[in-house]
């Protein structure tokens, strides 16, 4: 295993990920994740373990937190986490926990898990963060990203979110769906026509695709808030 200074490279994500055994429940919705994180982390947010604490960062909200596994490879890989820490992850005395949690997690913004929730606290922190006028190095608002699965559209309080976000034209949010076919009732013309009809810049690409992933996020969108529907296979 190298040595987390050498942890700058996507092919050892599955080796990280492999150090934290035990009964993991929901292994499935943390692989749905690792590329999508791996680009953000590596490409696209202005944030690193030097910076966590710095008011003018990107913002990062992991709400599909149920799955945390993959999460915590990235924050390994990037020198948020020491490597050892995923070895007893979900022990007694491990800060790493089924869901993850901001007080001990080291680059985690909220404590997720609970369906619905990270999409309206994005929304609050990058309506905070216009408040303040903060403004990053290069000039840009901070941006807050927020990963959400197709299954928590079915979440009132997201509805809600959506319709907040498109009419105070919060450009700073990009809420990105991990769309694997789970949510139970869907959306008639599709999850970014739900996005479209609240006033969102709206991308729909595939989630393992990291140079399509890339364009995603930072090709322009205007004022718009900007939703990323990122397709994986069902099982995957």
């Amino acid at each position: 295993m190298p040595t987390t200074a050498a942890l700058t490279r996507y092919a050892d994500l599955p080796a990280l990920i492999g150090l934290m055994e035990g009964d993991e429940k929901h292994s499935v919705a943390a692989h749905s994740t690792l590329d999508v994180l791996w680009v953000l982390y590596d490409r696209v947010l202005a944030v690193a373990p030097e910076t966590a604490d710095d008011p003018t960062r990107d913002r990062f909200l992991l709400s599909k937190g149920h799955g945390p596994a993959a999460f915590y490879a990235v924050l390994a890989a990037k020198g948020f986490l020491d490597v050892s820490a995923l070895r007893g992850w979900t022990t007694f005395d491990s800060r790493l926990g089924h869901h993850p949690d901001r007080v001990l997690v080291p680059g985690a913004e909220i404590g997720s898990g609970s369906l619905g929730h990270g999409l309206p606290l994005a929304l609050g922190t990058a309506l905070g963060l216009r408040a303040q006028g903060l403004r990053r190095p290069d000039g840009a608002e901070p941006r807050t990203v927020v990963l959400i699965g197709d299954g928590e559209l079915d979440e009132g309080s997201n509805h809600e979110a959506i319709a907040a976000a498109g009419r105070l034209g919060v450009g700073s949010l990009t809420t990105v769906v991990i769309d694997n076919g789970s949510a139970l009732h869907g959306w008639p013309g599709g999850i970014a026509r739900r996005f479209e009809t609240e006033g969102w810049a709206t991308r729909e690409v595939h989630g393992r695709d990291h140079d399509a992933l890339q364009e995603a996020f930072t090709r322009p969108w205007g004022a718009r808030p900007l939703a990323v529907v990122a397709r994986v296979r069902p099982t995957a």
